[in-house]
């Protein structure tokens, strides 16, 4: 309808489009990807040893999974969540397992959107961030976000089980 503001596919966001296009690569509006690299950017320009920027490569990708995301792209975030929530791992070290994991090549399984949508989004961080409070922000999504991936879970722990059996960061 004439005059709505389109919803991003992935995140459910309501933003104005400012003439950008959607991005099947994120499964995002491209206004919506604009406030992810407005995130990035703010994340890789921190001196921290624990890297959150991958929890926020991580979350926004496994918020965006999609038909056009590429399989590898929503295993290796729902793996990082994985590692992050539930088993402590640092941003440096869920890269680390990426890295890992990236060695081999392999058919990696294609995981479907969540039937529900998290409450938090990227804009919700870019709107509650500063360079002193960032880590409570980041890991709201991160949860939020993970949340919404509890059915599918089991097939999470089988791919951490499977490909990263004996690997420590």
């Amino acid at each position: 309808m004439a005059g709505e503001t389109p919803l991003c596919p992935g995140c459910a966001l309501a933003l104005e489009p400012a003439g950008q296009t959607r991005d099947e690569r994120f499964n995002a509006s491209g206004a919506c990807v604009h406030l992810y690299w407005e995130l990035s950017a703010f994340t890789l320009s921190l001196a921290d040893p624990d890297f959150p920027h991958q929890v926020v490569v991580d979350t926004y990708a496994a918020q965006h999974c999609g038909p056009g995301v590429n399989p590898i792209t929503t295993a290796f975030a729902v793996v990082g969540l994985y590692l992050h929530l539930e088993r402590g791992y640092t941003g440096r070290q869920i890269q680390l397992a990426h890295m890992f994991l990236g060695r081999t090549r392999r058919q990696w399984p294609r995981f479907h959107p969540p039937a529900v949508k998290a409450t938090v989004t990227v804009r919700d961080v870019l709107q509650s961030i500063s360079k002193d409070s960032y880590r409570g922000p980041i890991e709201r999504w991160a949860n939020a976000v993970w949340q919404t991936w509890q059915p599918q879970r089991w097939r999470v722990v089988g791919l951490v089980k499977t490909h990263l059996a004996g690997w420590a960061p």
